[in-house]
Parts: structure tokens; C-alpha cells; sequence
């Protein structure tokens, strides 16, 4: 039964996978519509702070998609299990583009402090996993050595 679960699981993820790199790919032939389209309306070649907002928000949204393609291929489908600091650099910049195509002549104070400190706790979070897996890569490396000092000395015991 598990082994089932699993299979179907795999399967599951191949076809998210492929719907994502579809929707990136749409995702990318709009923005490069929207940027033609911008270019080409009057005036000729310049582009307004709303149409740079556009451009720039579908730009970030591109970017999320192929890293949440590529924290699926890399980490999911290789490792087997997700890569949690790709998961909140993903979240992050998921953010960092809300703020960029954010109105901030029409958000209140409360939003915007909302917004401070969801970037505030995913950056500690973020910071705090770093931390965890350098502390566990320092323990691992100072294992390998014992273990290398252990097996060049074997009357030591």
C-alpha cells in the first residue's frame, strides 16, 4: 500500500511539474506580450510607472515559478524530501514582489507592518536554518576528522 502511495505520489508531482513549466512558459510569452504592447503604444517607447509595475510584477512572477520548478527538480525528485531554505528564499522574493508592485499611496499602516514583519520572520527563519546546517556541516566534518585521527592511530584505544 505504501509503495502504491508512493508511486502515486511521484506521479502526482511529474504532473505538477509539467503544469508548472507550462505556466511558466505562458507566464513568459505574456510578459514579453505586455512588454511588446507597452513598447509600441504611444508615447512611442516609454514605459509609465503603472506599465513598470506590470512589467516588473509578471518578471517576479516568472522568477517564482521556475524557483519553485527548480526546488521540485532539485530537491523533491532527487532528495526525496523538500529543500526547506529553497521553500523560504521562494517565499521571500514571493513577498519581495508584493512590495515591488505594491501602491503605497493607497496601503494603510497596518498593511504595511503586516508585510514587515512576514519579511522579518521568513528572513529569521531563513537565517536560523542557515545557522542549524552550518552547525550540523561543522559537527559532520568534525566526525570525518576523529574518525580519519581514529583509523591513522589505532594504538590510541
Amino acid at each position: 500500500m505504501i509503495k502504491l502511495f508512493k508511486q502515486y505520489e511521484k506521479l502526482m508531482t511529474h504532473l505538477l511539474m509539467t503544469m508548472l513549466a507550462i505556466a511558466i512558459g505562458l507566464g513568459t510569452l505574456d510578459l514579453g506580450w505586455v512588454i511588446f504592447q507597452d513598447i509600441i503604444a504611444p508615447p512611442f517607447l516609454i514605459l509609465g510607472t503603472d506599465q513598470l509595475l506590470d512589467v516588473f510584477g509578471l518578471f517576479m512572477l516568472v522568477i517564482i515559478g521556475i524557483e519553485l520548478l527548480e526546488t521540485i527538480m532539485k530537491t523533491y525528485l532527487v532528495k526525496g524530501e523538500p529543500h526547506f531554505e529553497v521553500v523560504l528564499s521562494v517565499a521571500i522574493i514571493a513577498i519581495a514582489r508584493k512590495v515591488i508592485i505594491l501602491d503605497i499611496k493607497t496601503i494603510d499602516s497596518e498593511k504595511m507592518f503586516g508585510i514587515a514583519a512576514i519579511i522579518f520572520s521568513l528572513t529569521v527563519g531563513y537565517y536560523f536554518m542557515k545557522q542549524s546546517h552550518k552547525n550540523s556541516d561543522q559537527k559532520v566534518k568534525l566526525s570525518l576528522e576523529t574518525q580519519t585521527v581514529d583509523h591513522q592511530n589505532p594504538d590510541s584505544d
